[in-house]
């Protein structure tokens, strides 16, 4: 490893607050130094991209992204918003992003989009990643916890129209919502859907493209349309 390779090791070993972090021997050093430059201007663009918006100063922001009600949003250290990415804060709790949580390209979290249901809002926890073009609708509640790491289109729907009364448009009959909460140390494969009501504990595993309608515990391996258990990982 070169002196540079190291020196930016140990810099990002602070950062991600992980001492065995080490960067890849076959990147060259002019690779890793392009790649901190583009990183250098992501957390210089964020100054401005999400500006007025708590948390720490140290986070990254890549062209396009869409930040609205930027007063409900808490953006922690080191998490990085990807280009495009649409953040609509407007919401009882906002949306709080931890440390080091990565939002990807596309991805679209949304409280609400009307005035009359003022939504709950979304919690992610440090360490873990939302994929490209997920979308997260939080008026109900979205509470993600630590290491939780997200496929490509992952969506979570945490309301559900009323559709009980035949005589009443479906549109005029509300809405109700119970949230949606991934515990810790998930992955959600992807093209995985979750909906309201959904309680996953730690260490869950969702296959790519199932569809989640249920509560299922810690460490259950799922898959499918309805999603079912198909192993435990905390079984030998």
């Amino acid at each position: 490893m070169s002196l540079v390779d190291s020196v930016l090791s140990r810099v990002i070993q602070r950062v991600r607050k992980n001492p065995d972090y080490r960067i890849d021997p076959t990147l060259s050093s002019s690779d890793v130094l392009r790649e901190f430059a583009r990183r250098g201007t992501s957390l210089l663009r964020a100054q401005w991209t999400l500006r007025f918006v708590s948390g720490s100063h140290f986070r990254f922001a890549e062209p396009g992204i869409d930040v609205r009600h930027r007063r409900h949003l808490s953006v922690g250290r080191g998490s990085v918003v990807e280009r495009d990415a649409r953040l609509h804060c407007l919401s009882r709790d906002g949306i709080v992003i931890g440390e080091r949580v990565t939002i990807g390209k596309f991805a679209i979290i949304e409280c609400t989009s009307v005035l009359w249901n003022h939504g709950t809002g979304c919690r992610i926890g440090d360490d873990s990643s939302v994929g490209d073009y997920c979308f997260l609708g939080s008026a109900g509640g979205i509470d993600i916890g630590r290491r939780v790491l997200m496929g490509q289109h992952v969506s979570m729907h945490s309301e559900n129209h009323e559709f009980g009364n035949p005589e009443v448009p479906i549109q005029q009959q509300g809405v109700e919502s119970e949230g949606i909460s991934i515990g810790d140390d998930c992955w959600l494969g992807a093209g995985a859907i979750i909906l309201d009501g959904v309680r996953l504990g730690d260490g869950c595993v969702v296959s790519a493209g199932a569809v989640v309608t249920h509560s299922f515990p810690a460490g259950s391996v799922v898959a499918g349309v309805p999603a079912r258990v198909i192993r435990n990982r905390t079984e030998p």
